[in-house]
């Protein structure tokens, strides 16, 4: 039971990133596509990382730096799931009801639900929980379909379209060479 509890867990979680990954890829792709200094999804680890007042950021600092924030924020995740609710305890900064939740996995609270859509009708609820998790496997499937698509014709998404609605009979699936190879 714990196993599974977990697991659901990890895919609510890996729903979420990939919601974020969807929108971030079509976004970028949208805003490179419109002439704005976005680098495609696949050429944004080629970019140059910021530079500030004291210097350029080496790349070592920046992972250094994700991997302690998201050690932090993880462990309070997992805590969290152990024992659900301990993590509006006020050991942040003395915060306790603005981190209380819900149910696991689902933040609530003033910073983590400010509409307050988990503190309505619980049809509802329920409802924009199934609709959640549905749009993340979705945006799962979806960020699949980029790799591939990228894997296939070298383009981002957007580009793609583009190309597809300008010679719709021509630029299908079936005529990059690599879909279906024995096509071509």
């Amino acid at each position: 039971p714990d196993t599974l509890r977990w697991m659901v867990h990890a895919e609510l979680q890996n729903a979420r990133w990939a919601m974020l990954g969807a929108a971030g890829v079509l976004l970028t792709s949208i805003g490179a596509s419109v002439g704005l200094p976005f680098p495609e999804w696949y050429e944004a680890g080629k970019a140059p990382l910021p530079s500030t007042i004291h210097g350029d950021w080496s790349f070592g600092t920046l992972v250094a730096t994700m991997f302690l924030l998201f050690h932090w924020v993880e462990q309070k995740r997992v805590m969290d799931f152990r024992n659900p609710g301990s993590q509006g305890d006020g050991s942040f900064f003395g915060i306790t009801d603005d981190f209380k939740s819900k149910e696991n996995g689902y933040p609530g609270g003033r910073l983590f639900d400010p509409i307050g859509f988990s503190r309505g009708d619980e049809a509802m609820y329920k409802k924009y929980k199934q609709n959640e998790i549905v749009n993340g496997r979705l945006a799962m499937v979806a960020n699949l379909g980029f790799w591939a698509q990228y894997a296939a014709t070298g383009k981002g998404p957007i580009q793609n379209l583009a190309d597809h609605l300008a010679d719709p009979y021509h630029t299908t699936f079936t005529t990059n060479g690599v879909s279906v190879p024995f096509f071509r």
